[in-house]
Formats: C-alpha cells, sequence, structure tokens
C-alpha cells in the first residue's frame, strides 16, 4: 500500500462523524464498533436504537453509557470520559474510546437440561434419580457491567457464548432447589409450574450480578426410571384399593408366577401358601355356614371343634405400623417387594418386634425351607 492510500485510508476512518450498528443477526448480544485507531471526531453523532445500549470504554475503563436516543458527542455528553480525559475546556481534536453496541431486547427459547441424573432421597423408595430439561429467557439489564465482566474485549459476543455458562448455573442452582424441596419422588412432575418460578427466584440473583436478568424459566419435563415409575403406580394403587381386594388380586398373580417356576423353593413356598388359602376357601364352601347340605352329615358323626382363627400379623414400613394381615397377605407383600427380610412384624403371644427373617414360621419366605439329604445308610 503506497503513502497516498494510507492517507486516504487514515482520512476515510478517522473523521467518521456518525456511530450506529444495525444487527442483521439474531444472537448477537454484543458489537464493538470498529474504526480507524479507535478515533472519533468531535462533534460525531451517535444513533442508539431501541433494544439496544451504547458503552464507551476508554483504555479498559467503562466510561459513558448511553440509552436509545440521538447524541452529539461533546464534553456535555461525555461528562465521565471527559473527567478521565482531563478535558477542562472541551476538546477540538479527535479521542479514542471504545464503542460497544449491547441488545437489550428478550433473548428467547434457550435451552437447559441436566448433563446428568440427579439423585435425591425419597422416604418410600430410597434413592432415585430424575433428569430435566426446558428453556429460558433472558436480556440484558446492566449493559456496563456485562461489558466489563463477560464480553473483555471481544468484538462479536453472541449468545452462543453465554449459554453455556447459564447452563451450568441453571443445572446447579436446579439440583439445589429439587433437593431442598424434599417432595415426594411423584409430584415434581406434576407441579413443574411451581417448581420453575421458584427455580427462577433462586437464580435472578447470580444473573444480575453479571449484568443479565432471567426473564423467565421453563421446566418442561421431569423425567425418572421406567422401573420406579412402575413401584409409584403400583404404591399408589395400594393407597387406593381395598386391601383385601388387593391381596385376592396380588394371590392370582403370585399363583400364576409361581406355576411359571415350580422348581424354585421360593415357588414351592408361595404355592404350598396358596394351596392353604385354597383350602380353606373350599372347607368353608362346604360348612354349613356358607350353604353346605346339613342333611348330608350322618347322625351320630362328631362335630368337628372349631376352626382356629387366623393368625394376624402387624407389620412397619418406614417406621409406621400396618396391618393386622392374614399370613397369606403378609407372604403377598413379601413378594410384592412391600416389606423385606429385615421388616419388624410382630403378632399376638410374642413379646417384642421382631425381624421377619427371625419369626420361625415365615423363614419360608426366604425360599430357605428345603430339607437337608437323607443320612446315608
Amino acid at each position: 500500500m503506497d503513502i497516498f492510500s494510507k492517507i486516504k485510508e487514515k482520512l476515510t476512518h478517522e473523521f467518521i462523524d456518525i456511530i450506529e450498528w444495525l444487527d442483521y443477526t439474531d444472537d448477537t448480544i454484543a458489537h464493538r464498533f470498529e474504526r480507524y485507531q479507535n478515533e472519533i471526531k468531535n462533534g460525531a453523532k451517535l444513533i442508539v436504537r431501541e433494544g439496544q445500549t451504547a458503552v464507551f470504554v476508554n483504555e479498559g475503563q467503562l466510561a459513558d453509557v448511553f440509552e436509545p436516543g440521538t447524541y452529539d458527542l461533546t464534553t456535555k455528553n461525555l461528562p465521565i470520559l471527559a473527567t478521565l480525559k482531563g478535558w477542562k475546556y472541551g476538546f477540538n481534536s479527535p479521542f479514542k474510546a471504545e464503542v460497544y453496541f449491547v441488545n437489550t431486547h428478550l433473548f428467547t427459547d434457550e435451552k437447559w437440561g441436566t448433563k446428568s441424573p440427579i439423585t435425591l432421597s425419597d422416604e418410600r423408595f430410597g434413592l432415585v434419580e430424575i433428569r430435566a430439561f426446558g428453556t429460558y429467557a433472558f436480556k440484558i439489564s446492566d449493559a456496563g457491567k456485562f461489558i466489563v465482566d463477560i464480553v473483555g474485549t471481544d468484538n462479536n459476543f453472541t449468545s452462543f457464548e453465554i449459554n453455556e455458562h447459564l447452563k451450568s448455573l441453571i443445572a446447579t442452582r436446579f439440583t439445589d432447589t429439587v433437593g431442598e424441596a424434599n417432595l415426594p419422588i411423584e409430584l415434581y412432575a406434576a407441579n413443574t409450574s411451581e417448581l420453575s418460578d421458584t427455580c427462577r427466584e433462586v437464580m435472578a440473583p447470580e444473573f444480575e450480578t453479571v449484568g443479565i436478568a432471567l426473564e423467565k424459566f421453563y421446566i418442561e419435563n421431569v423425567s425418572m426410571p421406567e422401573d420406579l415409575k412402575k413401584e409409584i403406580f403400583e404404591y399408589s394403587r395400594i393407597d387406593k384399593l381395598d386391601l383385601d381386594k388387593l391381596t385376592k388380586f396380588k394371590t392370582a398373580k403370585a399363583i400364576e408366577a409361581a406355576a411359571k417356576n415350580e422348581g424354585g423353593t421360593a415357588g414351592a413356598g408361595m404355592g404350598m401358601g396358596m394351596g392353604f388359602v385354597l383350602a380353606q376357601q373350599m372347607g368353608g364352601m362346604m360348612s354349613p355356614q356358607m350353604g353346605g347340605n346339613p342333611q348330608m352329615q350322618q347322625a351320630g358323626t362328631p362335630v368337628p371343634p372349631p376352626m382356629p382363627v387366623a393368625v394376624q400379623y402387624f407389620y412397619a414400613v418406614n417406621g409406621v405400623q400396618q396391618g393386622p394381615v392374614s399370613l397369606e397377605q403378609l407372604q403377598v407383600l413379601f413378594a410384592g417387594r412391600t416389606i423385606n427380610r429385615d421388616s419388624l412384624v410382630w403378632k399376638q403371644g410374642m413379646a417384642n418386634w421382631t425381624a421377619l427373617k427371625d419369626v420361625e414360621e415365615l423363614k419360608s419366605f426366604l425360599g430357605g425351607n428345603t430339607p437337608p439329604p437323607l443320612p446315608n445308610p
């Protein structure tokens, strides 16, 4: 480039007298106005459109901020820059300053989500994992703070560059919020609106520390593993259904399952238990009280004693007493994992609550009732 071309370039750029920026993108947050050696002509016109803010930075230090409007750049309109420059009586020559235009409109439909499952503690189901995702909307509330703390010297700062930081912040605060909410696990998906509002209130102050306003925050879905969903649905049915009817239903299902696994000791124990239930029902049908024919009894036949009263068991779930239930109902609860080998049980005649595995007549639930081998002759 010859000497005349350099002079022409300098004159062309140095004496720009209109400073403005037209945004033709939908993702630019901040744009630095470029010109020759950062020189601005005395009396130049600054045009800031609606949805924009202009920020002047002098030698790395925040100077003046201009809201939408048209300005003639003089010492009157640049009070902070004039102080920094030490212009006591005005300025007549070009001055240097970096000018950033910041988009202050709403940036919508930004995506967020949990990269890893969130582990929560539920009183009924123990440790469970959930995931969540949704959208949020933000805008720049303090352009000066945003330029100093986030943009720095980037000449074209986009929403993509800030989104990763915001997503990490959202995921962290979302985890804290749902953990402190301590809701039953099934209510997280049912209360996304209330949870969304709470999360926005928690996150908004941290967004403000870098000059960003969190305007909207939405949780679109809270998901959990499929096996946990099935357990929750089963638990809800137990709460709604009559226990006796549910036990009969479970009994039928258990018989069907045991029939498919006749070789197992647990299946054998279950089959024996169900056989006792069916035998009692058949005996009841044949008794006079259940409609049997008393004339079929032969004269002089001894009358059997009354049937023994069925043993009733109480059991504990999460420290809460439940019951009473019959032996067969207790076995169905064990098969359905409502109780386990360490669950406390009690019946009339027992001095204290005892773990199921230590009650002699309940040990058959554990599948350990196979007799030992016969001794050698």
